[in-house]
């Protein structure tokens, strides 16, 4: 960099004023340097997390997003509704990767992000959550030397037949900066020893309770009508929708929770299509089934349910933001702290247990004081820690 004076000067105290000058200049050139980020979203949450992550990176004048959405869901309602709902800037990037094997998924994906970095040259790779996409962007990304941001980090269900339980553990290990929603997740990385390499961990807080916070005043009802009182359902997971036998037996109990409460289930498209496989008479069900729903839609049937009965990690803490109890079809969760303050009940997929849970906390007087997941600015966190150079 050039200085209006070409040679230091001389006299008293002059050369000294020279050096803090060009101090000055070098730090001042520094701060103009733009911070290029990718960021690899492919599925629902990750959208509503971008939401609010990319909202807060344009506050900083230094940064430069890159968006690749790599396809993973491509319903218009599961993907390009939430683009629009939520103002996200469209990607830069859209690979329509979907439909394949995790293995076949995962690795399409690396080949066509590996594409993308090799010709953008960014500072970081963003990632979020547990997906196929979370961990092919970073793969990807620490294979060219590019450092790794993880958004949702040191989450852990300890159910290692889970692929998202693979992704997450593997996406943390390799990560530079890694955001945690809470202290537990915090500690779980302590106790995994992540602070024997260079990685920093960061107590951001959740970014779907910035999301929440922001968008709850824009909620909207969907366009099928509802019952006075209802519990909101989703299930989704392969290991629920996938296997004949279980998804009859959450059906059967999703049935008989019905005679205490009427259940309202957006229907994802993976699990209709099991359900037709299966020959589920979706007419006739005391299940009111409707199409799946953008996140505006979504908050208003998490503000106006009673309850909430799901297999989705998101949900469940979106239930907690809304002051909602919530039945959980797994027999694990990464959101252990909801369990530990009884917000939510593990139920597994047997009806008997499933409806007993319904029954306990259907009526229960909300207590909803626990501040678990920080105080709604992680997006501004994150935003922050990322515009910060590193060593």
């Amino acid at each position: 960099m050039e200085l209006l004076v070409p040679y230091p000067p001389t006299g008293p105290y002059i050369s000294e004023i020279y050096v803090l000058l060009r101090h000055f200049l070098t730090i001042k050139e520094l701060s103009k340097h733009t911070v290029k980020i990718v960021t690899v979203l492919g599925a629902r949450p990750q959208f509503i997390k971008a939401a609010v992550v990319s909202r807060a990176l344009l506050q900083h004048t230094g940064i430069q997003e890159v968006i690749i959405h790599t396809g993973q869901h491509f319903d218009h309602n599961m993907s390009q509704l939430f683009f629009d709902q939520m103002q996200i800037r469209q990607p830069d990037y859209q690979f329509g990767i979907h439909g394949l094997p995790h293995g076949a998924l995962t690795g399409r994906m690396m080949e066509r992000i590996e594409e993308v970095l090799l010709a953008e040259k960014p500072d970081w790779m963003l990632v979020y959550g547990d997906t196929d996409s979370t961990l092919a962007g970073a793969l990807a990304a620490k294979k060219l030397h590019i450092r790794v941001a993880h958004v949702e980090a040191g989450l852990r269900s300890y159910n290692e037949a889970m692929p998202e339980e693979i992704n997450r553990i593997l996406t943390d290990r390799i990560s530079d900066l890694l955001f945690c929603p809470s202290e537990t997740a915090v500690n779980q990385l302590r106790n995994e020893g992540r602070l024997a390499r260079d990685a920093r961990i960061v107590m951001s807080g959740d970014v779907m309770k910035d999301a929440a916070a922001r968008f709850a005043p824009l909620m909207k009802a969907p366009a099928a009508p509802l019952p006075d009182r209802f519990s909101l359902c989703t299930f989704h997971r392969a290991e629920n929708v996938d296997n004949p036998q279980i998804l009859k037996q959450l059906l059967h109990a999703l049935e008989l929770t019905c005679d205490t409460l009427p259940v309202v289930c957006p229907l994802h498209p993976h699990t209709r299509k099991s359900m037709e496989t299966i020959g589920y008479p979706t007419e006739k069900s005391p299940i009111r089934f409707i199409e799946p729903v953008g996140y505006l839609e979504m908050l208003y049937l998490l503000s106006h349910s009673t309850l909430v009965i799901t297999d989705s990690g998101g949900l469940q803490k979106e239930a907690y933001y809304m002051h909602k109890y919530c039945v959980t079809l797994r027999n694990e969760t990464e959101w252990t702290e909801l369990i530990d303050c009884g917000y939510n009940r593990l139920a597994g997929t047997e009806p008997d247990i499933i409806l007993q849970s319904v029954n306990d906390l259907y009526g229960k007087v909300p207590g909803f004081h626990t501040e678990l997941y920080g105080d709604g600015h992680a997006a501004e966190v994150i935003a922050r820690t990322i515009a910060t150079p590193l060593p």
